[in-house]
């Protein structure tokens, strides 16, 4: 289970919506739903949760380059709405560097005997989460001017982040209502 979230700051404070992120393919489209919730180009936080495992925040602040702040990147790569987040300028890679196994050293005839192929679909995830480091990464002052610093932010919990942060922004009213 996940949960996300919009908080947008408006004049009057923030509001906060729900929002499925199921049609979000790229970090792009969810930075464009993050803009489509405040359209005076205020900030934005994208607040997602996935079982109590890992959190992300995503800022978006008008037109500028989206910010992103992941609690447990080796959690995180095994969710979709993980995998969204990491990028691999976020994981310190380099842009479309293939990480992957080298394929002229793959049997390529089929599955070995008695393996099989979703034991190598769960090998090949394993094997992603451990390419992560099983740490925060991103930007760890993304919500410095907000109140919370980048101590108060890796000090976070998974299970009570989301709320933490709310309730620091002075938004923990309106998040609990779409929750």
């Amino acid at each position: 289970m996940y949960f996300a979230a919009l908080l947008a700051r408006t004049e009057d404070g923030w509001e906060a919506s729900d929002t499925e992120l199921d049609d979000v393919e790229t970090l792009s489209d969810l930075a464009d739903l993050a803009r489509e919730a405040s359209p005076d180009e205020d900030t934005v936080l994208v607040l997602i949760e996935q079982e109590d495992a890992w959190f992300g925040v995503v800022r978006v602040d008008g037109e500028e380059d989206p910010r992103i702040y992941v609690s447990d990147a080796a959690a995180a790569v095994r969710s979709a709405y993980g995998e969204l987040l990491l990028t691999d300028e976020l994981l310190g890679r380099e842009p479309g560097a293939d990480d992957g196994p080298d394929l002229d050293a793959l049997d390529l005839d089929g599955t070995e005997d008695g393996e099989s192929e979703d034991d190598e679909d769960e090998d090949e995830a394993v094997a992603a989460a451990d390419a992560v480091p099983h740490s925060p990464v991103g930007d760890s002052e993304i919500l410095d001017d907000l109140g919370i610093g980048e101590k108060e932010l890796r000090a976070l919990d998974a299970d009570d982040a989301l709320s933490s942060i709310a309730e620091a922004l002075g938004a923990s009213e309106v998040l609990e209502t779409v929750r």
